[in-house]
């Protein structure tokens, strides 16, 4: 059996808030939290907007108090993050791909892939041809081994209005060629801040409440121009992989009011 910890959307600034939200303060609960609770973890997956604005300060900040973390930690990339600068300050498997944060990592329960779905310039996500040439080699390369993979942004709409229009924007063509692998057994998906699960074919998939803040629901409607964060706690997930067998308990690591503003 192999116990992760995911923590997702971290959005880490070193100096100011984030909407209304203090990212030191809640990246640092998020960090006792395991340490006290699951120093027994494998590792500690971050899918994707680890800063909020892609500045070296956010970086070197982030780099200093994720030092704290008792588990090693896998470093991923969104549409917040810098490649370059990640690459440059942040621990990455030697496995990790040239040219993007794309990687894999052996465990006991099974195959970690950890895929870089940033596009320059947008919001929204895409791999490109290289990255999915990339994890097919990959996915063929593990055979039978249990594929778990970790990705930033989703390939499909997920019923989230205004989410759903900075997904993968080639999200179908990934689908397709992960479906084609047996060996894939659970996609882990960052990016929207809210909990969802579900199926997209057959393979299984969850979503991660952002470390910061977290996306209101879907009703009532709203939209970017309206856009406040919910008054919702922020969760890590506990996830134990155990042959093709995922177990995720979601986590809530510190109440509401903790770096939360005018709360």
């Amino acid at each position: 059996m192999t116990k992760l910890i995911w923590m997702s959307d971290t959005h880490f600034s070193a100096e100011s808030d984030v909407l209304g939200h203090d990212p030191r303060a809640r990246l640092q609960a998020a960090i006792d939290h395991i340490n006290d609770h699951h120093s027994d973890a494998e590792f500690c997956v971050i899918t994707g907007d680890m800063v909020n604005r892609g500045l070296r300060a956010d970086y070197e900040g982030l780099r200093a108090r994720l030092a704290k973390l008792v588990v090693p930690y896998l470093p991923m990339v969104g549409n917040h993050d810098s490649r370059d600068l990640v690459r440059q300050l942040l621990p990455l498997p030697d496995s990790c791909m040239a040219g993007f944060i794309q990687y894999k990592v052996e465990t006991p329960g099974g195959l970690i892939v950890c895929a870089d779905t940033q596009k320059a310039g947008s919001d929204a996500g895409e791999v490109c041809q290289a990255r999915s040439e990339w994890l097919q080699q990959t996915l063929l390369e593990s055979g039978s081994t249990p594929v778990f993979l970790f990705i930033h942004h989703p390939p499909v709409p997920l019923g989230l209005p205004m989410q759903d229009t900075e997904n993968m924007e080639n999200g179908q063509v990934f689908m397709d060629l992960i479906s084609g692998f047996e060996c894939v057994k659970y996609l882990f998906i960052g990016h929207v801040h809210r909990p969802i699960t579900g199926t997209l074919g057959r393979i299984p998939f969850s979503t991660m409440r952002s470390v910061l803040y977290q996306a209101p629901p879907p009703r009532p409607a709203w939209t970017w121009y309206t856009f406040k964060p919910g008054r919702e706690a922020p969760s890590i997930g506990v996830i134990q992989l155990e042959g093709a067998s995922v177990i995720m308990q979601y986590d809530q690591f510190c109440q509401y009011e903790v770096g939360a503003k005018g709360s």
